[in-house]
């Protein structure tokens, strides 16, 4: 009996081990892609366009002589073959997607940009002409019309805030012109801040990205739109396991506006700020790094007219928390212009709540630099040698009158030479003290701690940016 009992037991505890393995086989298992491509590649569509070729030394042209977007001279390193000089020639660029059954498609801008003629290629392989409705250079995003008799297939738009880092996606388009292309990755990190797109918080994934992929859906496992493949990061020309795309939130966002008056508007605050690094963030009394170092206030901006300053910390926007420099544009650019945001700022030490009525972003300007000449007035514990900041050389400047502090004009040596500084420049602040005069200075220069980060706030062709330093005696 003893013997029957330990081979029952024996018997269920198998049992139980091959179906714990049976459950892990599918707990493993890959998503079911081909699903995904089936249901959501009918409202994929190829984008292609007429456009005439520039002649002029230093343009890139494809291989079949048309002159390549940007964003593909930036990411793909492609060849230079020859132009040829005639009429406009047709280039198969990129993919887009239909958004509503009336034929609204969305795309990158870089796809169509400079496009005498955009051609659609539909999943049926016929193709219709598009019209232009709007577009948006800082975003990367254009919204396309075509006319059809009947319905056409359209994507489900996801919600881009559900996703997490190490959830599948995939994206469908036409690298390489390969039509109906899909690859898979995961979401490899979320709110990526790139430089040359300063208010786009994009989905960084490893999906393979290639030229004509530009401008296409990313999947979620439900067969919703989380993003619009935009970019990849490159050292080589080549695809590196570093792509970007712009997230479903953002883009519906922009389309709404896309759709009322063919561009986007986007809240302005009027500042220039700076990454908080870890010596400045001792500097200005912090805990950790973290927000954005406002570095320069633009004259009757919104800033301005809020009271804000130079060496002011934002650390939150609405509520929103602000932990990177790259975060802060961001957030004050979904902010209708007009609407009140609250701002939570550290200011020499201290936590503050101020309410700013954003702008309207405007387009950006160039601006110009002078220096004055130098004079050999005063030289302190700095190395440099400087003079108070007057109305001459507020105007030889293009400073604003009511910039004080002091101008550096002489001989450069010691700690202002290692910390790169110029004839010209302008300190403004130095260790979290205002300085209106070289008496000011030569006060604060005396004072500064040893071996313990200082900040110095400096103005340099109408620029202004913190650098800090430590001195050794």
């Amino acid at each position: 009996m003893n013997r029957v009992n330990l081979l029952f037991r024996n018997f269920i505890y198998f049992l139980s081990l091959s179906l714990l393995s049976v459950q892990m086989v599918k707990a493993t298992e890959l998503p079911d892609f081909n699903r995904l491509f089936e249901e959501a590649s009918p409202a994929v569509v190829n984008i292609s366009t007429l456009a005439t070729p520039k002649q002029g030394r230093g343009q890139i042209y494809g291989p079949g002589g048309e002159e390549l977007p940007e964003i593909f001279r930036r990411y793909f390193g492609l060849p230079m073959p020859e132009a040829p000089s005639g009429k406009p020639q047709p280039m198969s660029l990129g993919s887009g997607f239909i958004i509503s059954n009336d034929g609204y498609i969305l795309t990158n801008n870089h796809v169509v940009q400079g496009a005498d003629k955009i051609i659609v290629r539909l999943h049926d392989r016929s193709e219709k002409e598009a019209r232009l409705i709007g577009a948006d250079k800082r975003s990367d995003l254009a919204l396309l019309k075509i006319d059809s008799n009947v319905n056409l297939p359209a994507v489900k738009m996801g919600n881009s805030e559900d996703i997490k880092p190490g959830q599948w996606v995939a994206a469908i388009g036409s690298p390489f012109n390969f039509e109906y292309s899909i690859t898979k990755g995961i979401v490899s990190a979320l709110d990526r801040s790139l430089p040359s797109d300063a208010y786009v918080p994009f989905i960084q994934t490893d999906v393979p990205i290639n030229p004509g992929n530009s401008g296409g859906p990313l999947f979620n496992m439900k067969g919703e739109v989380i993003g619009i493949n935009s970019q990849i990061f490159t050292r080589s020309g080549g695809f590196m396991g570093l792509s970007f795309a712009i997230p479903s939130d953002h883009v519906e966002w922009a389309v709404d506006q896309l759709k009322d008056k063919g561009y986007v508007s986007r809240g302005w605050l009027g500042v220039a700020i700076q990454e908080v690094d870890r010596d400045l963030a001792e500097s200005f009394g912090l805990e950790k790094p973290m927000g954005a170092l406002i570095s320069q206030i633009v004259p009757s901006g919104p800033a301005d007219k809020a009271k804000l300053q130079p060496g002011d910390i934002i650390t939150r926007v609405n509520g929103r928390e602000i932990m990177r420099s790259g975060a802060l544009p961001m957030a004050i650019g979904v902010i209708r212009p007009g609407d009140k945001a609250s701002l939570e700022l550290i200011r020499e030490g201290k936590k503050k709540i101020v309410k700013v009525e954003v702008g309207e972003l405007p387009d950006e300007q160039s601006q110009g630099s002078e220096r004055p000449q130098s004079s050999d007035i005063k030289k302190n514990r700095l190395g440099i040698q400087v003079e108070a900041l007057n109305d001459d050389y507020r105007n030889k400047l293009n400073l604003d009158k009511g910039v004080k502090g002091v101008v550096v004009t002489g001989e450069i040596s010691g700690v202002g030479r290692s910390i790169g500084l110029r004839k010209g420049d302008v300190i403004t602040d130095l260790n979290n003290d205002r300085i209106q005069s070289v008496k000011d200075l030569n006060k604060v220069v005396a004072d500064l701690p040893v071996d313990r980060p200082v900040s110095m706030r400096v103005i340099r062709g109408g620029q202004s940016g913190y650098i800090t330093f430590r001195l050794t005696e």
